[in-house]
């Protein structure tokens, strides 16, 4: 069985996770990767890896960029990771009620919709025309 790679290049990361390296130099310069350098390239370590792909799964779930450096700065702060794990458990409830009155919203826009739509055609019913 091989090893896995300890370092990647760009197009690597970027082939893995579906995303481009413009992405990933967004990242970089959000200061959630650091790559070292040789010349022009970029060197990815499995650590670069871990916090990129924290970083995609904390944009998926819709969290800010500075919620996301900060989940991902508290790793790195740390041997407990009670701190962090808090903090992601806060984070998320917060996301889920966001989320959550989202849906309502969206329910009762499409309930008046229901009802604007049942107007219309009782409208048209009367003059004839349905």
């Amino acid at each position: 069985m091989s090893q896995p790679a300890t370092t990647f290049a760009i197009s690597d990361l970027a082939r893995e996770f579906g995303i481009t390296p413009r992405t990933i130099r967004f990242w970089e310069d959000q200061g959630i990767l650091a790559p070292q350098r040789e010349g022009q390239k970029r060197i990815f370590t499995r650590r670069d890896r871990a916090r990129l792909k924290m970083a995609l799964r904390g944009k998926r779930l819709g969290l800010s960029l500075a919620e996301i450096k900060d989940l991902i700065g508290m790793y790195a702060s740390t041997e407990d990771e009670t701190p962090q794990l808090l903090e992601c458990l806060r984070i998320m409830a917060r996301r889920r009620a966001a989320l959550e009155q989202q849906r309502e919203d969206i329910e009762a826009m499409l309930a008046e919709i229901g009802q604007f739509e049942t107007l219309c055609e009782q409208e048209l019913a009367r003059r004839g025309k349905a």
